[in-house]
């Protein structure tokens, strides 16, 4: 109870800091997870200590009764542990090809929600009625096999695309252990369960930190990106009002995914596209110079803060509002994105090749 306590108040400490700012829920979802074993330990200890200590040492039946109520809420809180891990999966950011059109499916939480609701009913309904039903007992235990096969493949991707290897097959290790306990609860065993439980369940909290501290890897790396590596696509069907956006690809592994603008910072980001698609004056556009009080001359953009603040509602979208640097992020993507001209410094266009850039 206590050490799932302290891990889900580290893994929520973690996602305050960070993931809160990029409104990524995942961490919660697995956080709560792990909260499910606490709660789970805490019906055991007032089962165990109210009950079972004050009964009648010959009254079988009423063992029975206290060890029903134990077994029926340990399946509850499994059952709910499964289902807040299945939750977290469209949040990772790396997703196996072949379970990305189910887990990004908007039918996912009807997917994940119809099994736990039917595993959960007759579950409560055991309970009540104190029905030692074994194959109403397994029913965690088979929504918790499905939930090891999706998290095992996800896990796999996670770790692999993040070039950490070792990680990822202690993941699989991981799940192997918590699938083969699984496995033993459906048999006549004869195994420690409290000992069986530890093993898995720190494993995969472990597993779990090593997933968030990839992560924070994964926003501390310096962004790398060359000429040609961004592409540009504003075809994404009709625009909101006050919010538009753009599909980016290209940078962290980005594919094809809409980023949120202000109508400002889209309305810049098109003109650069369209200048440089066109080729027309090259595809510069023309920065108007500062005290110039001339009101013939129009130009494309104000002042440098307008091009600042385009690149800056860009990287909000990628990494997080908060969660990248200016020397790590923001100059090797500004450079990857956009170019002024060596003659004049009023002068600036988009760096992208005109193939990479749909309209």
């Amino acid at each position: 109870m206590s050490t799932c306590l302290f891990a889900f108040a580290a893994l929520m400490s973690i996602w305050w800091h960070l993931g809160r700012k990029k409104n990524d829920f995942g961490q919660v979802w697995l956080a709560l997870s792990i909260l499910c074993w606490s709660f789970s330990g805490l019906a055991e200890i007032v089962y165990t200590n109210n009950c079972l200590a004050n009964i009648d040492k010959h009254s079988s039946s009423s063992i029975n009764i206290a060890q029903n109520y134990i077994n029926g809420f340990r399946s509850i809180f499994s059952l709910l542990n499964s289902l807040f891990i299945l939750l977290a999966l469209p949040y990772f950011k790396y997703i196996p090809k072949i379970l990305l059109p189910i887990v990004k499916s908007k039918f996912w939480i009807w997917i994940i929600g119809l099994p736990f609701i039917f595993s959960l009913l007759p579950t409560i309904s055991s309970i009540v009625q104190q029905d030692s039903n074994r194959i109403i007992s397994e029913l965690d235990v088979y929504y918790g096999i499905l939930t090891l096969g999706f998290l095992g493949l996800v896990l796999w991707e996670s770790f692999n695309k993040r070039r950490l290897k070792l990680l990822a097959y202690l993941s699989l290790i991981c799940i192997a252990i918590t699938f083969a306990s699984q496995i033993l609860k459906l048999g006549n065993f004869y195994i420690n369960t409290m000992l069986l439980s530890a093993i898995f369940k720190t494993s995969l909290i472990m597993i779990f930190f090593a997933l968030a501290l990839s992560w924070i890897k994964d926003l501390t790396e310096v962004l790398q990106l060359g000429i040609g590596d961004l592409s540009l696509n504003f075809a994404l069907g009709k625009q909101k009002e006050n919010l538009h956006k753009v599909a980016v690809s290209g940078i962290n592994n980005l594919d094809n995914a809409p980023l949120k603008l202000t109508r400002g910072q889209y309305a810049l980001l098109k003109t650069f596209a369209e200048k440089r698609s066109s080729d027309t004056d090259g595809g510069w556009l023309n920065i108007k110079p500062k005290g110039d009080a001339r009101t013939s001359k129009t130009y494309d953009i104000n002042d440098h803060n307008e091009v600042k603040r385009l690149v800056h509602g860009l990287l909000d979208e990628i990494y997080g509002k908060g969660l990248w640097s200016k020397t790590q992020h923001e100059e090797p993507f500004k450079s990857a994105l956009l170019e002024q001209s060596e003659k004049e410094d009023r002068k600036i266009r988009l760096k992208i090749a005109p193939q990479n850039i749909s309209l």
